[in-house]
């Protein structure tokens, strides 16, 4: 049990002197809502905020803008503990930001953007969980070493148990552990191509490291589910994992597990079928593992529209009940909500048909399911009306519109240009949902066009063919990088034209090998592939001769990137907003405010209302009335008024804070801290946390 004995979960919340000082879980609390019961700043006083103190963890690529810190810090008992740009946890004192410790982890691993850490203690002794690359720690909460009775030497190797044939090796545990009694609930993030590892969920003994139990999101022979895939897929298929965290109800013994799609994202011609557990709410026994019940928000993903944040745990009344609620957000901008013991749902969802895909060996699901409430929190479709009245080439733009796949959800990918709104990675993100203590829910939330289509891959006969740095840097990078590697516009997937002016030959191979950022290991790469492809990017294109022992992908297809479509001058082709922050009502599901999230400066100059930008993190919301967020583009942080949507105060960060602010106290002052660590979106990459207090 966790030294504070704090439970978030609202139908039964109980504070004692203290708990609501301090920030214990990822995202706030085991329902992960983002909430914090501190009052002392609040809507009258919030302009007066000031910076407290400024911590430089470490680690930042100033040079390269290739770091990040998406870390979202716990602070427990007036210690902050969080992670290094550098992917180091450390300690410090929560009111003055002076460091307490620090890790110096070197593992030869994958190169990983962590999101944060876990907290456990028995009353007597504590620890920190957390995953270093491919290797789950267990640390000493106050030293910060790593505890030799814990798995091998204080760690565990996440790849145990993943494997399957022809696999390749990437595994990382990038968002923060759940935490039940003594129990460890994991999971993990797998690369996302045909060669992905399993996305099996898995809990530890947090003394022992010993496993307890695994649940198979891609079901075995005779385990529910295993008739919804195509047989032996549990032996070539991948994916299905829970790489977005969990949410956990304490007192009911139940962990609430979203998953992810199955890999390959956007062609399952060789998984036909629905594909259970992919893109679940799964509803778990935390003790066992058993299966309790799970909704499929989307039946065979071709489109990526995993589920992207952890569920949030709450209580709506509906006809004057009170109902304990789980809901999970959607890429497409929807909301499911479920009755939390039953899985039943509180607003009506319909089976809606879409189209059949073009693409031959594929056969996508007749029909998918449909919210009716609440309301979705972003526009649903994109036409040639939706282009942005003062796009720079616009005319050009809606020629191109006209000649694409668009105008609705859940489009196959053809050989034809085909546009997703909002975006392939949404919609909502992995910053998630903030819901207060009347149950109404803050969600930020992004709606940019991004265009791709589908081409063939080298057919299984052309295996021993001789193969050039250019085709094999088109087989694995350039669906994220360009044909001719000009990167996207925003700086996401960053061009490599130029490469040589940043990397030596050594950089690159290092980046193949272990990642970096949201760039996955390519540890299914041969010694001549990884030499050809370099060799390409620095000008030589070089041929090899596939190795005898190469296993192809079974995937015909490949897809031809996320595209985010900008106009000439940088801005997104759609209609503003471009980022949200919306309020609706849980109890009735209806929409209360929307409001831009973030601003370009050199728009508002001209005249032009504020549009919001692209937005990576979450809220924090206090009962104080105050909703606090970073996430957008211009490095701001904000706070609104809560009722209204109303722009309280902002503050200038050192770098944009894509993460999660935390809310705390120390004897008896408030704070709030957010990880500085840009580097996404053409941002400079940062270092810092950054705490704020009233004078």
């Amino acid at each position: 049990m966790l030294i504070l004995g704090l439970i978030f979960t609202m139908s039964s919340t109980r504070f004692t002197p203290g708990d609501e000082a301090d920030w214990p879980e990822y995202n706030g609390g085991p329902d992960k809502n983002h909430f914090s019961a501190l009052k002392q700043i609040n809507t009258q006083n919030v302009a007066q905020l000031k910076v407290a103190w400024t911590y430089q963890s470490g680690g930042a690529d100033t040079v390269k803008n290739t770091t990040q810190m998406q870390c979202n810090p716990l602070i427990i008992k007036g210690v902050m503990y969080g992670v290094s740009a550098g992917s180091q946890a450390f300690a410090l004192d929560a009111s003055s930001g002076k460091e307490l410790w620090k890790t110096t982890l070197n593992d030869k691993t994958f190169s990983m953007t962590s999101r944060g850490v876990s907290y456990w203690s028995d009353g007597k002794e504590a620890r920190i969980f957390f995953g270093y690359g491919a290797f789950l720690y267990a640390l000493d909460a106050q030293t910060g070493q790593p505890i030799p009775s814990f798995g091998s030497n204080g760690k565990i190797n996440l790849i145990d148990g993943l494997k399957r044939p022809g696999a390749d090796e990437y595994v990382i545990s990038n968002t923060p552990p759940s935490i039940y009694k003594n129990i460890l609930i994991v999971g993990t993030r797998v690369s996302e191509s045909a060669t992905a590892l399993l996305g099996d969920i898995r809990a530890y003994d947090v003394r022992t490291g010993r496993k307890i139990w695994t649940f198979h999101t891609i079901p075995r022979p005779g385990e529910f589910g295993y008739k919804t895939w195509e047989k032996q897929n549990y032996k070539n298929i991948g994916g299905a994992n829970n790489w977005m965290g969990m949410a956990l109800d304490t007192e009911k013994g139940i962990v609430y597990a979203p998953t992810g799609s199955a890999a390959f994202d956007f062609y399952g011609g060789n998984r036909k079928g629905d594909n259970l557990f992919a893109n679940c709410l799964l509803a778990l026994d935390a003790n066992t593992g058993k299966r309790l019940w799970h909704f499929q928000t989307v039946h065979h993903d071709i489109w990526d529209r995993d589920i992207p944040a952890p569920p949030n745990l709450f209580t709506l009344t509906q006809n004057g009940q009170k109902i304990d609620a789980v809901s999970v957000l959607s890429k497409q901008g929807f909301m499911f909500v479920f009755d939390r013991v039953s899985g039943k749902p509180l607003f009506p969802i319909e089976e809606r048909p879409f189209p059949a895909s073009e693409i031959e060996g594929e056969k996508a699901s007749l029909t998918q399911p449909i919210p009716l409430g609440p309301e979705p929190f972003t526009r649903q479709s994109f036409t040639e009306k939706d282009v942005n009245d003062f796009a720079a080439d616009r005319d050009d733009i809606i020629a191109q519109v006209r000649q694409a796949n668009t105008g609705q959800p859940f489009i196959p990918l053809g050989n034809k240009r085909t546009l997703f709104f909002p975006g392939t990675d949404g919609g909502a993100q992995w910053g998630g949902a903030a819901v207060d203590e009347n149950s109404i829910m803050y969600i930020p939330a992004k709606e940019n066009p991004v265009y791709s289509s589908l081409v063939a891959n080298p057919k299984a006969e052309d295996k021993q063919a001789q193969k050039s740095g250019k085709q094999l840097y088109l087989t694995y990078c350039g669906a994220c990088h360009g044909e001719n590697r000009e990167g996207n516009h925003d700086g996401t997937y960053p061009g490599l034209q130029n490469i040589a002016a940043k990397y030596d030959e050594p950089g690159i191979r290092q980046i193949l090998a272990k990642g970096r950022g949201m760039m996955p290991a390519m540890s299914q790469l041969k010694e001549a592939e990884t030499k050809a492809i370099v060799g390409f990017l620095f000008g030589k294109n070089t041929s090899i001769k596939a190795p005898k022992d190469q296993k192809l992908s079974t995937v015909p297809y490949k897809h031809t990137g996320y595209n985010r479509w900008y106009d000439r001058d940088g801005y997104p082709v759609s209609q503003p907003p471009w980022g949200t922050l919306t309020a609706i009502d849980l109890n009735s599901g209806k929409r209360l405010w929307q409001v831009p999230l973030g601003e370009y400066p050199e728009l508002i100059a001209k005249g032009i209302a504020p549009t919001g930008t692209d937005n990576y993190g979450g809220p924090a919301v206090t009962a104080g009335g105050i909703l606090f967020i970073a996430a957008s583009k211009d490095e701001y942080i904000r706070a609104f008024d809560r009722e209204t949507g109303k722009i309280l105060w902002r503050a200038k960060l050192p770098a944009a804070g894509y993460a999660s602010p935390s809310v705390y106290a120390v004897n008896g002052k408030q704070y709030l801290v957010i990880a500085c660590g840009g580097g996404k979106l053409k941002t400079k990459s940062g270092d810092k946390y950054v705490a704020f207090t009233l004078p």
